[in-house]
């Protein structure tokens, strides 16, 4: 079902008062996919009423106001993507579209999104009931942190926003506690994957250097930085406190993690598949075409690349759905209206670390002293795409399913890690998977910006290469693999994009498309790395480059087509 957006469906619900409005920076798509729709619904299963606001006008209150006061609490979020990295390029440039925007034109959604709506209800609602920040945004600005838009070191987002508290993470069960104490008029502040504000530090957490110290010395930030980053494991993670200037942020441990039939359970609610009509009215989004017809089957990610931010706010744990829960998922897509037979993804973060993980780190959490796959892949993660295979096979026999792709990116590392089933995961892949093109995202090629990235040698790319061509010499197909690369990471010189062009046509014979220029995104390492021109792990000066001319000069340098002599 939708929640409401209206005070007419509110009424069709026999609802006068909303507990919870949530509001948001995307279009209103009811889908598993989109954070704001799991936590309206996992709120509603869990007995409260909860309606939306989406892309909220700042210049008529009419619109903020139109569902009335909550009785709990607001809920904001700028998104599925940090507002200013959807609102502007890598250049700096305003994007002129917005794949969550009806009609596709980025004309919706605010700079700074958290901040603005927390205004725009305190300018509106005088001592108005809490209001609660969430989502992407606000989980990776949760303390103080380099932002590459104002290019400093910006605060807490519950300071600039002045809201009441923030919930970060996957915050299915944070919320639900939250709604459920406030409700009950209990204390909140002892909830973990919660933040709020205070006098004083709270005794046994480890004290982050101040915000005003990580402002002015780069070493205390990336000590700030590495603590934050090693607290983020539900099993080892401690509380955190930094001080801004006579306050406090404080920061509880991270929630434990959902468990498979938890996880199964939010994505077996309600949900539509289709965007809301109140803001169908206005066009289609363009999310939802790649959204309606795919299936997540896991959370978290163990690669911890160090320009991604999806190990902070998912977890390095991964976690994944049982197969009926995807399989009922697959089969009720068969009878949702418009769908032809295709599943358009089948993956997750990344789509083959589904179905195993580490037993250590699952009883002990996440190692402090080491990664996962980086700089090789640890003995202890035993890498099995047989869970995968299965699942994939168990999806393409059922009664209206023509084709499943798996269009999310692959670890090729992997594959060649899994000495039993990694060859016969490729195989299936190509056969039965993909539709001309397979994604793998090498990023570079270089071992001195793969090192500062945290990705694999280029060698592992070559030998997957090898076997992706054979395979596809065996079954008489035409298929080819679509590279994504990174300019201008840190570390990365014009010197290093030669080489890089190189490589891809001497060793893989493309002249590379998918090339991005580095975007140093909050509470990241890169980001750290880029701020600082530091390697945070040794402290050793480090190329940055910062002009934006010369940033797009080493995408040119892979992109441009050599002249024909």
């Amino acid at each position: 079902m939708f929640l409401p957006t209206t005070s007419q469906e509110m009424k069709k619900l026999s609802w006068t008062k909303l507990d919870i409005i949530l509001v948001s920076g995307d279009s209103y798509i009811d889908s598993p996919y989109i954070g704001t729709s799991v936590i309206g619904h996992v709120l509603v299963n869990a007995g409260f009423r909860v309606g939306i606001i989406a892309q909220p006008s700042l210049e008529k209150p009419e619109d903020i106001l139109r569902l009335g006061e909550p009785e709990l609490f607001w809920g904001i979020t700028a998104g599925s993507i940090d507002s200013m990295v959807a609102n502007y390029t890598a250049s700096l440039k305003k994007r002129k579209q917005d794949d969550y925007t009806p009609g596709g034109e980025n004309n919706r959604r605010p700079d700074r999104a958290t901040i603005a709506y927390t205004n725009l209800i305190k300018h509106n609602i005088k001592n108005t009931v809490p209001i609660v920040l969430g989502g992407l945004e606000a989980s990776l600005r949760r303390l103080a942190h380099y932002d590459f838009w104002s290019d400093k070191i910006r605060r807490s987002v519950l300071f600039d926003s002045k809201a009441d508290f923030l919930i970060y993470g996957m915050a299915e069960r944070s919320i639900v506690q939250l709604a459920t104490a406030l409700a009950n008029h209990e204390p909140v502040k002892t909830i973990r994957g919660l933040c709020y504000i205070a006098k004083d530090a709270v005794e046994d957490y480890i004290t982050l250097p101040a915000y005003e110290e990580v402002l002015s010395d780069k070493n205390a930030f990336i000590d700030s930085f590495h603590s934050f980053y090693r607290n983020n494991d539900p099993l080892t993670a401690k509380g955190l406190n930094q001080k801004h200037g006579d306050r406090y942020l404080i920061q509880n441990p991270p929630a434990f993690y959902l468990n498979q039939s938890e996880l199964d359970s939010v994505y077996d609610l309600p949900y539509e598949r289709n965007l809301h009509p109140y803001y169908a009215a206005s066009g289609p989004v363009r999310a939802l075409e790649t959204i309606r017809f795919s299936i997540n089957t896991h959370r978290g990610c163990y690669g911890e690349c160090n320009f991604c931010a999806i190990a902070v706010h998912e977890g390095r744990t991964v976690r994944w759905r049982s197969k009926k829960s995807i399989l009922s998922e697959a089969e009720l897509l068969t009878k949702t209206p418009g769908f032809k037979g295709n599943i358009a993804d089948l993956g997750g973060p990344t789509a083959n670390m589904y179905g195993y993980e580490c037993n250590k780190k699952i009883n002990r959490g996440s190692c402090q002293d080491r990664r996962c796959l980086f700089p090789v892949i640890c003995t202890a993660l035993r890498p099995t795409h047989q869970p995968q295979i299965e699942l994939l096979e168990s999806i393409r026999n059922l009664p209206g399913i023509k084709k499943v792709f798996v269009a999310s990116g692959i670890r090729y590392d992997l594959i060649l890690n899994d000495r039993r089933y990694g060859n016969k995961y490729l195989s299936e892949i190509v056969e039965n998977h993909i539709s001309g093109q397979m994604k793998i995202a090498p990023e570079h090629v270089t071992p001195r910006v793969l090192n500062m990235m945290g990705k694999p040698g280029s060698d592992s790319l070559k030998a997957f290469k090898l076997k992706f061509d054979q395979l596809n010499k065996q079954m008489g197909k035409n298929q080819f693999l679509t590279y994504y690369f990174i300019a201008a990471h840190p570390g990365c010189s014009e010197d290093d994009m030669l080489k890089a062009r190189d490589f891809a046509s001497k060793e893989l014979h493309v002249h590379p498309e998918q090339v991005q220029i580095f975007t140093p995104t909050p509470s990241t390492y890169a980001s750290v790395m880029y701020y600082t021109e530091m390697n945070p792990f040794t402290r050793e000066p480090i190329f940055v480059e910062k002009n934006l001319q010369r940033k797009t000069r080493q995408k040119e340098i892979l992109v441009s087509k050599p002249e024909r002599s």
